[in-house]
């Protein structure tokens, strides 16, 4: 069984397409969740987000997923994680998950396939996973303006070339982009993917840039003050 270690918990992904990565850790743990909030993370794979969205103190997250290999992974990792009272996976769409729920949400997150005209993985799990031929922008858009709480946040991570234009989407759907992180890997190294965070009201935007490393595979200040309560490479003796 493939799976992996956190210092609180641990994600199931052999039959899940997209495996836990650097972007997509730190993305969660920089997540802003307060404590006592519901969250919805969409399209939630293994159910990494979800988890580490629970240990940061969400109150409750429900957990979309299309999927079906994926879904049963996220259910069984929620079901073996401390927090398995808070968690909820979905097996659904999020365009119709958005139509039959009355629910208002405080923070909405999500790591979306974003690849529109690239050449197709040939995995069609994986094809899922990172195209968006199933959630394109302005359905993932839609729906997120539609759950969002009046004073909730939309929490999102995509590559670089697609930033501009997801921003004019969001804008014209009435989310407003407040701020944006753009992460490299070394100082020398360009920004490839960016997390976003919208909200109703307009505001003036934010941008920062963060360094991941600042060696070969050791972890700059800023990685580790998000990454020493998750990572078992920083749990304390």
């Amino acid at each position: 069984m493939s799976s992996f270690h956190f210092q609180q918990f641990s994600v199931v992904q052999d039959r899940s397409a997209m495996k836990v990565c650097t972007d997509a850790v730190l993305f969660a743990a920089m997540a802003p969740v307060n404590q006592g909030d519901y969250v919805l993370d969409v399209g939630a794979g293994t159910g990494l987000l979800s988890l580490m969205v629970a240990q940061l103190g969400a109150e409750h997250v429900t957990a979309v997923e299309i999927t079906q290999p994926s879904y049963e992974e996220a259910r069984f990792n929620f079901q073996q994680s401390p927090w398995a009272k808070r968690l909820r996976a979905v097996h659904q769409d999020i365009q119709s998950f958005s139509n039959a729920s009355n629910e208002h949400y405080d923070l909405i997150i999500c790591n979306p396939p974003f690849f529109e005209k690239h050449t197709k993985a040939t995995e069609t799990l994986r094809h899922i996973a990172r195209h968006n031929d199933q959630l394109p922008f302005e359905d993932l858009i839609k729906s997120a303006e539609r759950l969002l709480s009046e004073q909730g946040l939309f929490y999102v991570l995509l590559p670089i070339h697609a930033v501009e234009r997801f921003t004019k989407l969001a804008q014209l759907a009435g989310l407003h982009l407040s701020l944006r992180t753009d992460f490299r890997g070394c100082h020398h190294n360009n920004a490839k993917v960016s997390a976003l965070t919208f909200c109703h009201s307009a505001a003036i935007l934010c941008k920062t840039l963060f360094t991941i490393y600042a060696s070969h595979n050791v972890y700059s200040q800023e990685s580790e003050h998000y990454l020493s309560a998750f990572l078992l490479r920083f749990l304390k003796p």
